[in-house]
Order: structure tokens, then sequence, then C-alpha cells
């Protein structure tokens, strides 16, 4: 066992970098009572809470890290789910150092308060010792969730605690959506996952599993069923790639592909029904979590060599530094300033190598990042059988084209104000089908507005 060599006094043991790299077991393994209370006990308790401003679903941060420093873990966790549906999930995916962590004041003179593992360790606390939840009276009203993914469960649990009768449709056929199909096991267990599924059907969500609402039932039916407002939650999940000669050889994947058929469909099990190919050679494009994800899963599907293929440098990395830098301890090969410009391949169409120019950093372009400009001359090859494109997400098609009326924007998300609210009466939408691919902290914060907006539609309907 070795310790996370992220920047804080008390790390979390995490399984040794060259056993993990081969199995699909969590990487990191948490704090112990004793480890969490130390790191509880470094919490300032500041007035003005600036960490709190920093959660996108406002958790009371300072409370819950009080009752765990006091040794109070069930407390701590009933404190968390005041605001959070999904602790346990984001207790291990979250950006912390991004978002509360970046703001809290022990991190001005030292290392930052561990909020994400101190989260984490209150969820799984109460995993094992609470007992069920106990489910609010009905209010009579029905509401509709379309998709099961961190925005669409943080709007079903909040109607749910409201007392309204929620359904959740789901495409899949295991609920979840990016947390069930897009994050490998071995960043967050699966079982966590059904777990907080779990903990919804018990406040009394319904789910309907492979049920892909624009071909079972359209949003139109939907209302028509009786459903008193409809909540769009359906995702970002387009692949995107780059348009360069040789996209469409056997070997190329999207990451999204990649990624479901390894988390959701089980493809590393020998027996796999729906197996991957396990390249020997890999190169990933795209420099962010996702990226990380299909490298560390191609490691460990038996690859040989898993390359990183970034056209920026180590600074300008997306990814979260955490994920960075168990890559790089797993021997994933970062090839930054690196552009790719052709996939090469045999007479049968196989991939067998990849043409990239190096690059250098220009001027900022519209989003404020430094644009990459390739050096002249200066084209090499890299020998790969597989290349996975890990480039971002649109949202999904589907139902913005089979329903009449709803508006959307030029990058295909739906178009809603800042409560949720869409071009059609009723019909709410948040998370990733609004924004694109972005977090599931950020998803789940559009969730909870959504809700707060939806309890408000129906009263003043019935008022």
């Amino acid at each position: 066992m070795m310790f996370n060599k992220r920047e804080t006094k008390y790390p979390m043991p995490v399984q040794e970098p060259l056993v993990r790299n081969k199995n699909f077991n969590e990487v990191c393994l948490g704090y112990d009572a004793e480890t969490a209370k130390l790191e509880a006990q470094r919490c300032l308790h500041c007035k003005n809470s600036p960490c709190v401003n920093g959660c996108p679903v406002s958790i009371m941060i300072p409370d819950f890290i009080a009752a765990i420093a006091a040794g109070e873990f069930g407390e701590a966790y009933e404190v968390i789910s005041q605001n959070s549906m999904l602790p346990a999930v984001c207790g291990r995916v979250c950006p912390q150092e991004r978002q509360c962590e970046k703001l809290c004041v022990r991190a001005i003179k030292g290392e930052a308060v561990a909020i994400g593992r101190l989260e984490r360790f209150a969820a799984d606390y109460h995993a094992i010792h609470a007992g069920k939840t106990e489910r609010p009276a009905s209010n009579g009203h029905k509401v509709a969730v379309v998709g099961s993914g961190p925005a669409g469960l943080a709007c079903a649990g909040d109607l749910a605690r409201l007392g309204y009768e929620v359904t959740v449709f789901e495409a899949l056929h295991e609920a979840g959506g990016v947390l069930a199909y897009g994050i490998p096991a071995f960043r967050l267990p699966k079982e966590i996952v059904r777990r907080e599924v779990e903990n919804l059907m018990e406040l009394g969500v319904k789910f309907e599993m492979n049920s892909v609402v624009g071909r079972l039932y359209t949003v139109e039916e939907l209302k028509e069923s009786g459903f008193e407002a409809i909540f769009l939650g359906t995702g970002a999940g387009l692949p995107r790639f780059m348009g360069i000669k040789g996209e469409n050889a056997k070997g190329v994947f999207s990451a999204n592909e990649y990624l479901t058929r390894a988390n959701l469909m089980r493809a590393y099990e020998e027996d796999s029904k729906t197996p991957v190919y396990r390249g020997k050679n890999v190169a990933v494009v795209g420099g962010g979590n996702v990226a990380m994800d299909a490298a560390r899963t191609a490691k460990r599907l038996g690859a040989e060599k898993v390359f990183i293929v970034y056209r920026r440098g180590k600074e300008e990395l997306p990814a979260r530094g955490e994920e960075i830098e168990h890559a790089m301890e797993e021997e994933v090969e970062f090839r930054l300033l690196t552009d790719p410009v052709e996939i090469l391949t045999d007479a049968e169409n196989n991939v067998v190598a990849m043409k990239c120019v190096e690059t250098v950093l220009g001027e900022p372009d519209a989003s404020g990042r430094r644009k990459p400009v390739a050096k002249a001359g200066s084209e090499f090859e890299i020998a790969v059988d597989c290349v996975i494109m890990a480039l971002g997400t649109s949202p999904n098609p589907l139902v913005k084209q089979t329903t009449v009326g709803l508006e959307t924007n030029a990058r295909g998300g739906i178009v809603a104000d800042e409560n949720g609210k869409t071009s059609l009466d009723g019909v709410f939408a948040g998370g990733d089908a609004v924004t694109g691919s972005a977090t599931v902290i950020l998803a789940m914060g559009a969730g909870k507005r959504v809700a707060r907006s939806i309890d408000e539609y129906i009263r003043n309907k019935i008022s």
C-alpha cells in the first residue's frame, strides 16, 4: 500500500500503481475513523465559510466537518444530505481542489482541509451503519424525470423529499447515467452508484429502465399520461471527433463507446458478451478526465503502451491533478504539445500508426487559453493499433428531434433559463443537456435548482 501524493496533512492510502493498473478495484482506499477525525480537526470553522461559496450545491461544510471531528459521523451525513443526494459519489469524483478546497483558508499558508475525502468518509460510514430512509407522504402530484444522470438524480431526490411522485425514465438498463457508463470502477465503484440510487428508491422515486424518451414515449405523451412537469436531464453523450483522415479506421473509438463497453457492459471480463478491442499500443487523444479514464482503462485491459496525446502542455491539461498523477504512476506516457493530423492504416483499414505534428502555444483563443500552433516540418509517427478520441461530447439529440417547439442552440443544447424553464410550458431542463459536458457536481446543482423551480411551478398552478 502507498499514499496519495496530493498535498494534505493526512494522505489517503491507495493501491500500489503497478498492482492497480491491472485491476478495476478502487484506487483510493478512504480514511479510517481516526484519520478522518484528525483531518476534520484541522478545520478552522471560519465565520464566513468561504468553502461553502465554492460548493455548487451549498453543503454546510464546516458543520459536517465539525460533526466528524466530534466523532458524530451519522450527524455529519445528515448535514451533507440536506443539500446533496449523492455524497458518496461527490466525495470521490468532484474537483474539490477547484471548488470548496480552493477557497479553504487553510490553503493560504498550507494544505486545504481534505473536504472531499471527509465527505466520502461520512457517506461510506452511513452506508454501513444507517437504517432505511423514511419515505415522505405523497402530495399527489406527478413529475417525470428523463435521464438518471447526476442532474436527474438530484432533481428526483429533492422533489421526492417534497412529496412528489417522481418517475425517472432511463434509456439504458442501469441507472446512473455517466456515473454508470462513463466513470470507471477504479474511480467510482458501481456498487456506490447503485447504493445512491437505492436511497432514492427508498424515498419513493420510481425508475423505468430501457425507456428511451423520444422513441418509446415522446415528451408530449408523458404530459398526456398525467405528469404535471417534466425535467429533461438527458446529458451529453454525443461524441466529437477531429475530422482527420483515417478516423473511420478499425481500431478508432470514441471514449464514450470505449468506456461504456468497459464500465456498463463489463467488457473487461473474459466472458463478456460485449467485448471491446484490446489494443497493445493505444493512443488517447485529449487531456481531460475522460482521457485519463480511457488511458487508465486501456492499461487495465492489457495494453503494453498507452499514450495521452494532447496539443497543449502539462499546465494546460484540464484533468484533475489527482487523475494526472495516478495516470503517470500507472505508466501512461504523456505526449504533450502534440497534435494528430492523420491516422495511418494497413490494406485492411486497421490502425497501424498516428501521424502527428509538434505544437507551440501561441496567442490566447476565444476561451482565453493559448492556441496550439503546428511547428513547420515537425511531423512524426507514433506506432499504435488503437486510437481513442476523448475530445468532449455534445448534448444527446433525440429529445430535441422528437419534441416540437423545444428550443435548442447552435451546439445542440436545450435552451433553458436560470431556473431550468424551456420554451415549452411545464418542461424543464438542466445539466449537460443544457450546458454541454461539465462536472458531476455542476449537473447536480442544476438538478437542484430545477427541482425548486418545478415545485414553484406546480404550486402556482394549484393555488
